[in-house]
C-alpha cells in the first residue's frame, strides 16, 4: 500500500500505520541514546497500543540535531513554519486572531524509557514526571509561540524549540488569551 496525505509527509511510517511501530524505528535509530548518565534508570517499554494519533502537520526549524536546538524557545527566536496538511487547513480559520499560539508536537527522536534522569549530568536524579525533558513515555512537546502571521497552508511563529521537521499533533490558541463566553457549567469554579 502505498502511503497517502499525512503518511507520506513521514516515511518513516509508511507501510505501518500505527504509532508503535513508529516508535520501534525511531528507537532503532537512537543507538547513541542508549546510554545511561550516572543515576539514571530505564525500564522495558509496554507494548504500544494505537491512539489513534494524528499528524496534522510537519514543523520547520533550522535546527537539524538536539545539540543546536535550544532548551526553550524565544519569542525574538527565528520563525518557524507550520505546514499544515490537508484536509487540516481550513481549521487555520480564525488563528490570525490570537498573538500567541500553543503548538503541540511529538519529540519523535526522544527516548521514552527513563524513569530517573540526571538533567545536568552529575549524577543527582529526578522522576521524568518532574521534569520539563523531551525524555518521556510519551514525548509530547508545547510550546507557548508568538504568532507572526499565515503564507496559505502555513502559520509563521516565533519560540518553537524543536528539531526541522518535528511532527505536529495540534495548534491551539494560547489559554490565557482564550477565555470563554459561555457562561460557567454548574459546579465549574467552586471548591470542594
Amino acid at each position: 500500500m502505498k502511503p497517502s496525505g499525512a503518511l507520506a509527509e513521514f516515511p518513516m511510517l509508511a507501510g505501518e500505520c500505527r504509532l508503535g511501530y513508529y516508535v520501534q524505528a525511531v528507537r532503532q535509530a537512537m543507538i547513541s541514546d542508549s546510554e545511561l548518565r550516572e543515576g539514571e534508570v530505564a525500564v522495558d517499554m509496554p507494548k504500544a497500543s494505537d491512539a489513534g494519533l494524528i499528524f496534522i502537520g510537519r514543523i520547520r526549524t533550522p535546527w537539524k540535531s538536539r545539540d543546536d536546538t535550544p532548551r526553550q524557545g524565544s519569542h525574538s527566536g527565528p520563525v518557524c513554519r507550520l505546514e499544515i496538511f490537508e484536509p487540516w487547513v481550513p481549521a487555520l480559520k480564525g488563528v490570525d486572531f490570537y498573538q500567541n499560539l500553543e503548538v503541540i508536537y511529538w519529540l519523535h527522536h526522544s527516548r521514552r524509557n527513563l524513569v530517573l534522569q540526571s538533567p545536568k549530568h552529575n549524577g543527582l536524579t529526578r522522576g521524568t514526571f518532574s521534569l520539563r525533558s523531551p525524555v518521556r513515555p510519551n514525548p509530547i512537546g508545547t510550546s507557548i509561540v508568538r504568532f507572526v502571521g499565515i503564507e496559505g497552508s502555513t502559520v509563521l511563529v516565533r519560540g518553537l524549540d524543536c528539531l526541522d521537521e518535528t511532527p505536529l499533533i495540534d495548534l491551539k490558541p494560547d489559554r490565557c488569551e482564550f477565555s470563554p463566553l459561555a457562561a460557567q457549567k454548574g459546579g465549574e469554579g467552586e471548591a470542594e
